[in-house]
């Protein structure tokens, strides 16, 4: 039978074995949440996507139904006109239209003829662009939800989508579902609540600066990625050539840069993000 001092020490073993294993299992749980978080913080909460010029390069489809427009309808037009176009709302292009076309129709007629042409033309082929499906497959890889927000309305939004796998959009903002389009802020912050994001964990991609100036202002930050149209460099923006190759963890993990500072735009480089503030 052992004595009281050998079953002394049994106990004081023992609890020194518990103790220990409590400190080491609450140092692994510990390790285990922050390794969590590291990668939770190597993509965005969720990535909110622009469709036309971004996703899709439809914009030469609008051209070519603006110029068939004017040409029904008795207007001029140029190349110029049409690209001052370029991510704006619908009914503004509309008004826009019937000012700088000349031809006697409502601004909703415009809008609902411009989308009869482009309609019918996504619906024999979808023009992605380069890089956007990989990219979306990726972010689906990593669990980042993400959420379409166009100016474009919902029956040209759908032929797009129908090439798409079922969910790849968990969220979907169109021109005829907000009261403000872009450049307000509006088309973005519905998208992050629907999502249940905050606006300043997502990431927006964007290729114009009508686009951009929305989601700035909404709080996102915003990757640019110019297509037909130049996009100035502001806080909060940061450009690349192409979608292809992107390393989004890269890109979304980069340290900011400082106001003012002119980012590259180099295909597949990881660019870092300018600070921003609410007003930009």
């Amino acid at each position: 039978m052992p004595s009281t001092v050998e079953l002394g020490c049994l106990f004081a073993g023992t609890v020194a074995r518990v103790v220990s294993e409590g400190i080491l299992s609450t140092a692994a749980a510990r390790e285990s949440a922050d390794r969590h978080e590291d990668a939770d913080r190597r993509f965005p909460a969720a990535c909110l996507w622009d469709m036309d010029g971004t996703l899709v390069d439809t914009e030469p489809y609008w051209i070519e139904a603006e110029f068939e427009l004017a040409e029904a309808y008795g207007g001029t037009w140029s190349r110029e006109h049409a690209l001052n176009l370029v991510g704006n709302d619908l009914l503004h292009s509309g008004r826009y239209i019937r000012e700088h076309m000349g031809i006697d129709l409502a601004p909703e007629q415009i809008v609902e003829l411009l989308l009869d042409g482009v309609v019918a033309r996504v619906q024999q082929r979808v023009p992605w662009c380069a890089g956007a499906v990989e990219l979306l497959t990726e972010l689906a890889a990593a669990g980042v939800p993400c959420a379409l927000v166009t100016m474009s309305y919902t029956r040209f939004v759908s032929p797009i989508l129908a090439g798409l796998p079922d969910g790849t959009f968990r969220a979907i903002v169109t021109g005829d579902e907000v009261s403000q389009g872009k450049p307000h802020p509006e088309p973005y912050l519905t998208a992050a609540a629907l999502l249940g994001v905050d606006p300043a964990d997502c990431l927006a991609i964007e290729d114009s600066d009508t686009g951009a100036t929305s989601a700035g202002a909404a709080g996102c930050r915003v990757l640019v990625v110019p297509n037909h149209v130049p996009v100035p460099p502001r806080a909060g923006r940061t450009f690349v050539g192409s979608l292809v190759g992107l390393d989004l963890a890269a890109t979304w993990g980069a340290p900011a840069l400082t106001p003012g500072t002119t980012p590259g735009t180099t295909s597949g480089t990881s660019p870092a993000w300018p600070e921003m503030t609410p007003d930009d």
